[in-house]
């Protein structure tokens, strides 16, 4: 991994991955009853066919050191993953705004699928995988965000190529990472 230090001329140290990591491992909450700003929403940008930007907010959920989100292929996000993967995700948290790029590819493993389930679940969407889905297994629900098309839901893995953070409390640092 290479790290470069963005915040030298203010002489703050780098930010140290295991930091970052380790904040993300401890979760953040996608929703709360007030929506306030105990929210921390996940912003996935990929791209049109004309190169433009498209955002979108997903749910992303971050487990053995990489983002996975859902979406309908239908939708433009799904669509756009499926011509071009390159994507980026970004997450502020109370202590760093996080954007990670990379790509996003698809998740056809039923068994990487099965491990995702419960923890969607926790967070209180009651997904379930459906084998029999083209162009390979994906997720059913009762309901899901009315961004993500209609069912079923592909899972995608957004692969890191990169990540910058910049911390919004002491010693406010900003680093950059290539992996």
């Amino acid at each position: 991994m290479d790290t470069l230090n963005l915040a030298e001329r203010y002489s703050a140290p780098p930010i140290d991955w295991a930091e970052v990591t380790g904040l993300v491992d401890a979760g953040y909450a996608q929703a709360t009853e007030d929506a306030g700003p105990g929210r921390h929403t996940c912003w996935l940008t990929s791209l049109n066919a004309d190169g433009s930007p498209h955002t979108n907010a997903v749910g992303g959920l971050w487990r053995d050191g990489s983002f996975w989100f859902v979406t309908g292929l239908t939708t433009r996000r799904g669509r756009n993953l499926r011509r071009d993967p390159r994507c980026n995700l970004a997450l502020s948290l109370r202590e760093l705004d996080l954007v990670i790029e990379g790509r996003a590819d698809l998740v056809t493993d039923p068994e990487q699928l099965a491990a995702l389930i419960p923890l969607w679940n926790a967070e209180g969407w009651p997904c379930e995988l459906d084998a029999a889905a083209e162009p390979g297994p994906a997720l059913t629900a009762p309901f899901s965000a009315q961004s993500a098309g209609g069912p079923p839901w592909h899972v995608f893995r957004l692969v890191a190529a990169s990540a910058h953070a910049v911390q919004t409390v002491e010693p406010h640092g900003a680093t950059r990472w290539r992996f």
